[in-house]
């Protein structure tokens, strides 16, 4: 998709030298400037990968919107729970709704440990797909476009990207995701909001995970939630437990709804 923007190019070849001049000058000028421009230059470039990842974006929702499909971008650090999410919602899918279409992409550096175990959860509805990315900390909008007519195809199913473990570049990426979802767990301490602001800030939804061991690590819930409504004061926070079931029946609500609203543009 996109053949004529550039986006792919943008993203994957961004460090291309096409000067449209001779390099085999012997750089004979003085050099005592200390290269002082060079900041600026690192800063176009930045933006420029981010406006091609969201251009990218932007054909990914297209999709999405077209064919009716919820996307759900799942982010948090390394640790916080989301595979473990997942198993318990494709097992509930499993049990409750057989019928319902789930379509999850999962993003690691390496290995495709977490889609084997999610596999292992999954019904014959749901369809599971490893994306390694093996010197980036994060998904982007290509590595999903790549995704879109094969894997994810045109049926009306429940997007799930659970991104690379990460709390600061994932929040830099737009996927095309319907809703970001960020989850903290208990055992990473109660300031990673204010540490880590940007992920928290955009976030839909906010999943407190792993909340059946908040006693055991001292886990002070009114400065957790003062630190989060200070970036975003108005995002639902729910409290789960994947162990114990805590929380669990306000996920799936969440995603139901959220779903409801994509299907059904007079819920929007």
């Amino acid at each position: 998709m996109c053949k004529d923007c550039g986006c792919q190019e943008a993203l994957h070849h961004h460090h291309a030298h096409d000067h449209g001049h001779d390099h085999h000058h012997h750089h004979d000028h003085d050099h005592h400037h200390h290269h002082d421009h060079e900041p600026a230059i690192n800063i176009d470039l930045a933006g420029k990968i981010l406006a091609a990842n969201d251009h990218m974006a932007a054909h990914n929702r297209m999709w999405f919107s077209e064919h009716q499909q919820p996307c759900f971008n799942l982010m948090s650090s390394p640790g916080s729970g989301k595979t473990l999410l997942l198993e318990k919602t494709l097992t509930w899918f499993k049990e409750h709704e057989p019928q319902q279409k789930i379509k999850i992409l999962v993003g690691d550096q390496q290995t495709d440990r977490d889609a084997l175990r999610l596999k292992q959860a999954s019904y014959s509805q749901a369809a599971i797909k490893q994306i390694n990315t093996p010197e980036a900390c994060h998904l982007d909008a290509l590595m999903i476009n790549r995704e879109l007519e094969n894997f994810i195809g045109t049926d009306q199913a429940i997007i799930i990207l659970e991104n690379v473990g990460n709390l600061v570049c994932p929040a830099a990426f737009d996927l095309g995701q319907n809703a970001r979802v960020a989850l903290l767990s208990v055992t990473e301490g109660e300031d990673k909001p204010i540490k880590y602001p940007t992920l928290f800030m955009q976030a839909d939804l906010i999943v407190l995970t792993k909340i059946d061991l908040a006693a055991a690590v001292d886990w002070k819930r009114p400065e957790a939630y003062r630190f989060l409504r200070q970036v975003n004061p108005w995002a639902p926070i729910i409290e789960v437990s994947s162990k114990t079931g805590q929380g669990l029946d306000q996920w799936f609500a969440f995603l139901k709804q959220r779903s409801l609203q994509v299907k059904d543009p007079v819920f929007n």
